[in-house]
């Protein structure tokens, strides 16, 4: 189902011009509410984050994202990371990590604050058979839209303008995601994941009305 965009924010003009000149063009028309996880599809390359990185520069919109605990022990570049939003995963703790997310999001909430996830759902630039479930049980548990991010070496575009509300019928949610990304080409394309749920269905936190 799709969610009509209203919400705006102030972005870098100098980040905006550094796309244009690297060859990219970004499609955006806004955000339909101050809290979501956002999907960027596929990561295949380390220049995917520098990529995003510009683009989010770009909108303006302050988002945190999951990282490998491991590099935030890294003197400078961990503080950095943390700078930038990033939030330290441990990978054997995936539920923690799931439940003080949907948290954060309440808390933003209900004090009228923005709190933006974004994630790759294939965590990792190598080829998978699926994508990890955390941004599944995120969205369906703190009741939040998801922001279906084509990142399209191809044609060199990053579309954020299409926003949907997963419904918990994972089969039609997934099915729904892949519909979005149809076309969608990595900077390796042989190194993207199918669109479908990595290992048996999601678990929320709690029952999703």
């Amino acid at each position: 189902m799709s969610v009509p965009t209203v919400f705006h924010f102030k972005g870098s003009r100098l980040a905006a011009w550094c796309l244009r000149r690297a060859g990219w063009t970004l499609h955006h028309r806004g955000f339909p509410s101050l809290q979501g996880v956002a999907i960027v599809y596929p990561h295949t390359s380390n220049w995917d984050f520098p990529v995003m990185l510009l683009a989010k520069w770009a909108i303006g919109v302050p988002v945190r994202f999951w990282g490998k605990d491991s590099l935030f022990r890294v003197p400078l570049f961990g503080r950095w990371l943390r700078s930038l939003g990033g939030v330290p995963v441990d990978r054997q703790a995936p539920h923690g990590a799931v439940a003080t997310m949907v948290d954060l999001m309440g808390a933003a909430r209900e004090r009228h604050q923005v709190c933006w996830l974004a994630l790759s759902p294939e965590g990792t630039r190598s080829f998978t058979p699926g994508w990890r479930s955390g941004f599944y049980r995120v969205a369906l548990e703190a009741q939040v839209p998801v922001a279906v991010i084509g990142l399209d070496w191809s044609r060199r575009t990053i579309d954020v303008s299409r926003f949907v509300h997963l419904q918990g019928r994972q089969d039609a949610d997934y099915g729904m995601l892949a519909a979005a990304l149809q076309g969608v080409s990595g900077r390796h394309p042989r190194q993207a994941s199918p669109v479908r749920p990595l290992g048996p269905p999601a678990q929320t936190l709690k029952e999703t009305p």
